[in-house]
């Protein structure tokens, strides 16, 4: 969500690269409804929710005010202080004109429920053939300020036979590859206050918790070697499109979602994560380019993590560096971040279009990050543990009850998942 102006007048950034020839054979708008599902447990421990989490992106212009407004009420994203209930739907209702003509501009909507529906679903088709006990592998997406919303897949979930007496497992799967406290923090705060909404006294123990939904994490993977394939064989792909003889002077711009210092102070472990991925990538890719890690969709006048993307493209077009790849290194998929702010304002605008500059492919249908997902569902689910001993480590200067509550239920299911 970039923002180069005062918060009073911010504008949502959102971009989205060039359409593929595979996003090309879908329509904007709503995604199809897949069938429910039931318990027809075909393996010894299926079957298994795979819920997909992400922040999602309204699929159409109509959806843009409701979007921004959960949005902006999310302190755990944009921590607003006191006043968050009061600034954060003021801030909305003055960015949702602008933010509504950025995602005209790039097709009418966001893709990134497509390409996440996509993604879970191919998954869940590996998985059944690698990992056959836990079958059938039921996909499922939960989106922070979008349809489908957490609280709706937890209904979907109750209504598909999970929980509500009956048990089921299922897998919380953050799409944020790198963890933060803004961000998959943010989601399974979310997912945990759906669960003791809609599961009642179970969720609380006070009836039969063996009837509710299991729950473990895929919390964080930023160094799998699927994921830096991945990255890695679309930065070749786009290096190849330069002269030989300029291919080896382009300089590798990885470009993440930034942070504000103030969370960034707290403790959270996101930048030292994406730092890990981008050196993972690079030595993947034998370390033959320059390169650097820079952050952008910065919100508002408070300070945020840099240096910004779109500062350091002008500045190096000005030492006459011309010849520069933005790497999209947090996001899994195409949206506004991509589309738009990397597309359009930093490629279009700050670079004036210049040949020289480009965008790698963003991972969307990509088969090796997909065969990556399944690899790391099926290590998961394979290893008994809930989520990982790194996610229940709160940061130094966390202060979130609701954070600690969450983090407690989570090592909870260890238990549960030791007595399967």
């Amino acid at each position: 969500m970039a923002l180069r102006t005062p918060l009073s007048r911010a504008c949502l950034r959102t971009k989205i690269s060039p359409a593929t020839s595979v996003l090309s054979q879908w329509r904007r708008g709503n995604a199809t409804v897949a069938p429910p599902v039931t318990q027809d447990a075909t393996g010894s421990k299926g079957p298994t929710a795979m819920v997909f989490m992400n922040m999602g992106g309204p699929s159409t212009t109509d959806e843009v005010g409701t979007f921004l407004s959960r949005l902006f009420a999310d302190a755990d994203l944009i921590p607003l202080g006191r006043l968050q209930n009061y600034i954060g739907p003021l801030i909305a209702r003055r960015r949702t004109p602008k933010i509504i003509k950025q995602y005209a501009d790039i097709g009418g909507g966001s893709p990134i429920r497509k390409w996440s529906e996509h993604q879970a679903a191919e998954m869940c088709k590996i998985l059944d053939k690698t990992s056959p006990e836990t079958a059938p592998h039921k996909p499922y997406v939960a989106f922070r300020y979008a349809d489908p919303l957490t609280e709706h897949m937890y209904q979907r979930l109750l209504e598909d036979g999970f929980g509500g007496g009956k048990g089921g497992r299922a897998v919380a799967f953050t799409q944020y590859p790198q963890y933060s406290c803004s961000t998959t923090g943010s989601s399974l705060n979310e997912l945990w206050k759906w669960r003791q909404r809609l599961e009642g006294k179970r969720a609380t123990g006070e009836v039969d918790p063996s009837g509710s939904i299991q729950w473990s994490v895929i919390d964080r993977w930023p160094t799998h070697s699927g994921l830096v394939e991945a990255f890695a064989q679309n930065i070749e792909a786009k290096l190849a499109e330069y002269p030989e003889d300029r291919r080896d002077n382009v300089i590798l711009l990885f470009s993440a979602h930034s942070l504000p210092m103030s969370v960034v102070n707290r403790g959270d472990p996101y930048p030292a994560e994406v730092a890990a991925t981008v050196w993972a990538v690079m030595q993947r890719l034998g370390m033959k380019n320059q390169y650097r890690l820079v952050w952008q969709s910065q919100v508002g006048p408070q300070p945020w993590l840099g240096a910004q993307t779109s500062d350091t493209v002008k500045n190096l077009m000005k030492k006459g560096n011309t010849d520069m790849v933005l790497i999209p290194i947090a996001f899994t998929s195409d949206h506004i971040e991509t589309l738009y702010e990397l597309d359009k304002e930093v490629i279009g605008e700050d670079a004036e279009g210049h040949e020289g500059v480009k965008r790698v492919e963003s991972l969307n249908g990509s088969p090796v990050f997909i065969n990556a997902l399944a690899d790391l569902a099926k290590v998961h689910l394979h290893s008994g543990v809930a989520c990982s001993p790194q996610m229940l480590l709160r940061c130094p200067g966390c202060v979130s009850e609701r954070c600690l509550e969450q983090k407690k239920f989570f090592a909870k299911q260890d238990q549960r998942l030791e007595a399967v």
